[in-house]
């Protein structure tokens, strides 16, 4: 198990080598593989799409072109939200999507992702690398046909874009809101109706009034989605998704299929996307919350007793899924016990810090 954990953080090294042009000759002696890859987001989200993108270069690259990977955006070759049937089923070898989009096939699809009041982005690294996320996570997507990757983060994602104040909990009731994955039972249980919709349709979605609110990840992609142009408030934190994970769900015949150096390429990549992606964000998020706020947005925090109603009915759920989900149960045990140690750290050096630094005119 030690050599699993570890694995991930050691092809990274492996990245930086083969990419600098010192690929060994054996890797050079491997057969051509052509794989598709079928990814749920669309191409003009170049930052969590991107994420593809960057593994399938690095893959080539690292193989001298033999190992191709043609990325597909949601819809070119299954719905965005099917990815986990076209890989189960052998449609394409590889999907790269929120694994939390499947909580409706086990709700332990969350654990892999992001759930309400979870891991921020570095605690879920920590408990799928040097933890037992990722080794629980693959014995899960087993009986799906399907071995996992990391593959990004978004970092602590907004709380989204609502055409009304939320003043009170009151005003949830009712609430058509598009909000993606596991969050949507919470909310319906605080009076909301959750709708599940894809990236590239949430605005025309807003737009038309068919729903009420919306969220999707933060303000570099809500820019460019143009949220702000049909709904003017823009609240925080997103509290189901405190550091959602995406994955690249991996054939499993298709995966043993590869030779050992291929699958080192393969770990590798996914190690360097996974990295860039959130420095992509971390990077972009700022200059756009300013350009949004100085074209009209307003800014909210979530009232208190929506944040406390949705801690309550989060936990609540959680319990029940472990009385009557095993699945659930095994990961989410050692999840919880992980998550409980890692606040109690943060509480301390992390927290203190970023307290007092938010506190000074930079």
């Amino acid at each position: 198990m030690s050599m699993e954990r570890r694995s991930f953080v050691r092809q990274a090294g492996l990245a930086g080598v083969l990419a600098a042009g010192a690929a060994p000759a054996i890797v050079q002696a491997q057969a051509q593989v052509r794989w598709r890859l079928a990814s749920s987001f669309p191409k003009s989200l170049d930052t969590i799409f991107g994420a593809a993108d960057v593994f399938a270069k690095k893959v080539s690259e690292m193989t001298g072109g033999k190992f191709q990977i043609a990325v597909h955006a949601g819809g070119e070759i299954v719905p965005a939200l099917q990815v986990v049937d076209a890989v189960q089923n052998a449609t394409v070898e590889i999907a790269h999507t929120a694994p939390y989009y499947f909580f409706g096939k086990d709700e332990t699809f969350a654990l892999g992702c992001a759930i309400p009041f979870g891991l921020n982005s570095r605690q879920m690294t920590a408990w799928m690398v040097e933890g037992n996320g990722l080794k629980l996570m693959r014995e899960f997507y087993r009986g799906y046909n399907i071995i996992s990757f990391p593959g990004g983060n978004t970092g602590a994602q907004m709380g989204g874009w609502y055409r009304k104040e939320i003043k009170s909990i009151a005003d949830m009731k009712g609430l058509k809101i598009r909000i993606g994955g596991f969050a949507g039972r919470v909310v319906e249980r605080m009076g909301a109706v959750p709708q599940q919709i894809a990236g590239g349709e949430i605005y025309s979605a807003l737009e038309k009034g068919t729903i009420d609110a919306a969220e999707w990840v933060g303000p570099y992609d809500d820019q460019k989605l143009g949220f702000n142009k049909v709904a003017p408030n823009y609240y925080y934190p997103g509290w189901w998704e405190g550091g959602p994970q995406l994955d690249f769900f991996i054939n499993t015949k298709a995966y043993d299929s590869l030779s050992a150096e291929y699958k080192a390429v393969v770990e590798a990549a996914s190690a360097l996307a996974h990295v860039e992606m959130q420095a992509r964000y971390d990077a972009k998020n700022p200059a756009a919350l300013k350009q949004l706020v100085g074209s009209g947005t307003k800014l909210f925090r979530f009232p208190k007793d929506v944040m406390d109603a949705a801690f309550k009915e989060s936990m609540a759920i959680y319990a029940e899924l472990s009385a009557k989900n095993p699945n659930w149960k095994k990961v989410y045990e050692d999840y919880a016990n992980f998550r409980r140690d890692q606040n109690l750290w943060f509480r301390f050096a992390e927290a203190g810090f970023d307290d007092f630094m938010q506190s000074q005119k930079l």
